[in-house]
């Protein structure tokens, strides 16, 4: 058995002692999320359009993070709504962003791996970092909208008179409460997924505009910084969301008959 395989069980019999059926539901979501991740890079190697094939797979991935494992139906569906039209929003961002960057490609520090070996595969590596970072930023973005939509679920249901308005205050309140630990986390995982790059950088004796201006480093950097700008949009929008799916019930509610025992008797 392999070195991942039992990494693999460990980790599914935690997810089962810990969350038990949910739990499991939720690993074996791991296992299709990673299907489509290697589906969508099948698909963009055929030459089908990168863009349009990354927001369908990000829209399915989203679905799959958000609805596995999770049995309330309507914070799931706000999440769900929330995370979509994020995605949306930062692909519009993301895309200028990119283009002005230029870090697309392979850095100086992948020059002796790529020794030898075309890089003319008939693909724009613009748009390969484009889905790279969208795809990237999903795992952000579904967490936080998940975390406020949950909250604000447990608020409605504790008040249920609770206005449209101030379940859209309460969505902020809860949101400040996870962009600090949101933060740290994206944070330390740049930091811990290019330690041997900081080791380089400073056996090498890099300075600070050599660093700033190293591709591969660039690249990662703004991927974090474009994830935690999914985050900060991912809070108002969740909360408003939240605030029109609420307000929409409500409306519905009050518009359906009410029936007497003298109505229901005849």
């Amino acid at each position: 058995m392999t070195t991942f395989s039992v990494l693999a069980l460990l980790l599914f019999l935690a997810m089962w002692a810990v969350g038990g059926k949910q739990g499991a539901i939720a690993f074996v979501s791991l296992g299709v999320n990673f299907a489509l991740l290697f589906l969508t890079i099948v698909l963009v190697q055929f030459h089908l359009p990168p863009l349009p094939v990354t927001l369908v797979a990000g829209t399915i991935i989203l679905a799959v993070t958000i609805f596995f494992g999770n049995d309330d139906d309507n914070s799931t569906t706000t999440a769900f709504y929330a995370s979509v039209i994020v995605m949306l929003l930062l692909l519009l961002f993301i895309v200028p962003v990119e283009h002005w960057a230029q870090v697309a490609g392979f850095g100086d520090e992948d020059s002796e791996d790529l020794e030898g070996m075309s890089l003319y595969i008939g693909i724009s590596f613009l748009k390969v970092e484009i889905c790279t970072v969208v795809l990237s930023t999903l795992g952000a973005i579904a967490e936080a909208a998940m975390a406020i939509s949950s909250g604000l679920s447990e608020i409605e249901m504790q008040q249920p008179t609770i206005t449209g308005k101030r379940l859209f205050g309460d969505g902020l309140n809860v949101g400040k409460q996870i962009i600090g630990t949101t933060f740290n986390t994206l944070f330390f995982g740049f930091f811990g997924g290019f330690l041997s790059l900081f080791i380089w950088f400073v056996g090498l004796r890099y300075s600070i505009g050599e660093v700033f201006n190293d591709k591969v480093f660039v690249a990662e950097l703004l991927m974090v910084l474009l994830s935690f700008i999914g985050v900060l949009i991912t809070v108002p929008m969740t909360a408003a969301v939240a605030s029109w799916r609420w307000h929409r019930q409500s409306q519905q509610s009050q518009k359906k008959p009410i029936v007497t025992k003298v109505d229901a008797d005849e």
